[in-house]
This record gives structure tokens, sequence and C-alpha cells, in this order.
């Protein structure tokens, strides 16, 4: 007997969460190019462009710079199996529920893990760090999340790696909310290692994660004792396949990087500063919209990430409850919190192609409506 599967038919939905964003139209367009193989020369002319487009997005001249398959946690995973070896001692700034992922995939390969606390939302100063590293020597990698999408907090970068590099460590960085969304240059500010994600800020599709090492780190790979411990997110292997070897490795997703070589291309025809400008302007408008409301944010302005703004749930409201009627009756999606955060918060996501005023308008109205009982 066949199966009575319907037609695929997907709600419209309005992506204000915490991720996937909203893709670019001229993105959804460029993935329905037609397939070719991992070897053929188009392709590999495809792969050298999308190298040179990402180091620009990233402000480095690193040549291991490429999107590794799979989600910025892969990116995340790929960062601790090539850099820590057994024993190796990391400092990690746990203050949100990224940072705590961290510390798991860090003991996971062995890593002695230290750890610095922060209350949720909270961010590290350079002093603190200078006294962790100080206290915990010697340090093989202190790392840090740039944008914590558990709390929307931004954490200050400029001047850290001048700390971490006089206690002989790597500074490594999750930029997963954050790359092409806000301020972050890779060689002006010294990070050693940083991987982000393809569904936030660069409004594709999820499945890549932006990689990029620097020469002092890919010389700490070089040197391992040991063999990565990770088969399919080896970075000597895989380099050797986007470099001028072109090793077969494994069968990249020719679709998600269509997308992604447009998406990158969209990032620099808008201009890194003008961007980084628009998310700040229209995470303001939100923030001025939310006060008007009544609503208070979780995190100080002067901490606040503008690609990902954690609302305060008013005293009395049910969080899930407004989320679901969000969706149902506007459309609408955003996330809750969760940990600590745990119906506290509302994530609203204004990323990318998401980043519009006109998105803000409307989720401001329809929250206006919900919270006033008028629907």
């Amino acid at each position: 007997m066949a199966l009575a599967i319907n037609d695929l038919n997907v709600p419209q939905r309005l992506l204000l969460g915490p991720g996937p964003s909203a893709v670019h139209p001229r993105v959804l367009r460029t993935m329905s190019t037609a397939l070719v193989g991992y070897l053929d020369p188009e392709w590999l002319s495809l792969m050298d462009e999308e190298q040179a487009l990402l180091r620009a997005v990233f402000q480095t001249k690193n040549t291991m710079t490429f999107p590794m398959s799979g989600t910025g946690s892969a990116g995340m995973e790929t960062a601790f199996c090539n850099f820590v070896e057994p024993g190796d001692t990391v400092v990690i700034g746990c203050n949100g529920y990224f940072s705590e992922r961290m510390c798991e995939m860090a003991k996971l390969y062995g890593a002695n893990v230290k750890r610095i606390e922060k209350p949720w939302g909270g961010v590290f100063t350079p002093a603190e760090i200078e006294t962790a590293l100080a206290e915990n020597k010697p340090v093989k990698i202190l790392a840090l999340i740039h944008a914590e999408t558990s709390t929307g907090a931004l954490q200050p970068l400029e001047g850290m790696a001048e700390v971490v590099h006089r206690h002989g460590a790597l500074f490594l960085i999750d930029c997963v909310t954050s790359l092409s969304g806000v301020p972050l240059n890779i060689d002006g500010w010294g990070i050693d290692v940083a991987f982000s994600a393809s569904q936030k800020c660069l409004g594709c599709p999820p499945g890549l994660s932006p990689f990029t090492v620097g020469d002092q780190a890919r010389e700490a790979l070089y040197r391992r004792k040991n063999r990565v411990p990770n088969w399919y997110l080896d970075l000597t292997m895989i380099e050797k396949y986007w470099n001028k070897e072109r090793v077969y490795h494994h069968t990249p997703s020719t679709t998600l990087h269509y997308g992604f070589r447009e998406g990158l291309r969209l990032v620099l025809e808008e201009g890194l500063e003008d961007r980084w400008f628009r998310h700040q302007a229209i995470a303001e408008y939100l923030w001025d919209k939310m006060a008007t409301l009544g609503l208070k944010l979780f995190v100080p302005r002067e901490n606040r990430l503008p690609s990902l703004s954690t609302i305060c749930v008013p005293d009395g409201v049910d969080d899930a409850a407004v989320r679901t009627r969000l969706r149902e009756a506007y459309n609408i999606d955003i996330a809750g919190g969760f940990g600590p955060l745990k119906g506290k918060i509302w994530r609203v996501g204004l990323m990318g192609f998401s980043s519009r005023r006109e998105n803000v308008t409307l989720l401001s109205e329809a929250l206006r409506e919900i919270l006033h009982g008028k629907i």
C-alpha cells in the first residue's frame, strides 16, 4: 500500500528567534543551481572564491579559513578536538549555556578545564582573564563566547588577545551569533581560532560552520603529540581538500555551499561596517519599542548583543503562552530562555535578512495586542 504523504506545505513564519534567521531570496535562488562533482574544476574554483569571501568577512589573511560541514556545534567541536590534547589546561569563561557546552567538549578531549564564572548575562574584563591565566599556568587555550545566544550578552574582545598571548595561550572564540552582525576583526584583535554558523547573521540555511585558524594555532596543531581524535573534523586532513592539493576528504553539500557563497557576497555588497550599523540600529529600535510597552531588557545596554535581544517576561505573564499566541495568530517565531532563564526571558533575534525595521514594528504591535488582552 502506498503511503499517503501530502506535498510539503510549511508555513511562512517570520523568524525572529535565535536562529535560524530568514534566508535572503537571492540565497534561496542560488541554491537551486545544478549540482557539480566535488572535484569538478568549476567546483574547485567556487571553493577558492568561497575562501576569499570568508576571509574578507572574518577580516583575516589566515590560510586555514573555510566552512566546516556541520552546524556551529560542529565548529565548536572542531576547535576542541584539534587544539586540545589530554592534560592540556583550558580556561573557559562561563557565563551562559554555550560556554557550558565548551566545557563539556573540552573535557571529552582530555582537557583540564578551569572555569571562570560570571552570572548568566555577565561579561569578562581583561583583568579577570589575566588573573585566571596567571593562576592556572601553563594554559593552552583561553576560550570565550563572543555573542552568548542564551543571554543576549556581547563579550568585549579588543585588547583581550594581548593578555592571552602574554601568558603563552591560544585565544579561541565562539562567534556563532556575531559574525557579520557586530564588529569582529580576527587579525586586528589577535584571535587564534574562531568558529561561527551559517544560519545566524550571515542569513543562510543551517549546515555550515565558518572556521578560521591563525598561524600560531596552526603551528600548535602540527606539533600535536597524538593524532586528532576525530576523523570527520580533523583539520590536518580537511585543509588538504581546501588547499591546492585537493585531496578528497568527504562529499560537501554543494547546495549549502552555493547558498553560503551568495550569503557572503551579500554581506560584502552591503559592506561590513554598514551591516554592523544596520544590526545595531534595528536592535535599538526594538529596545525603544519594548520600553514603550513597559518591557525591560535582561542585559544592560552597554553589554547588549544587537543580533539577539533578551526581553524580561513581565510578572504574571505566561512566557510559553505568549510565544504560542505569536506563532498561531501572527506567524511570528521567537524563543524563550532555558537553564536558569527558563520562563524569565524572550529571545528575539534580528539577524541578517531578519534584521529589518518592519519586522520590529510587527512584533511590537503583536506583543502590545497580546499583553493588553486585545486578542
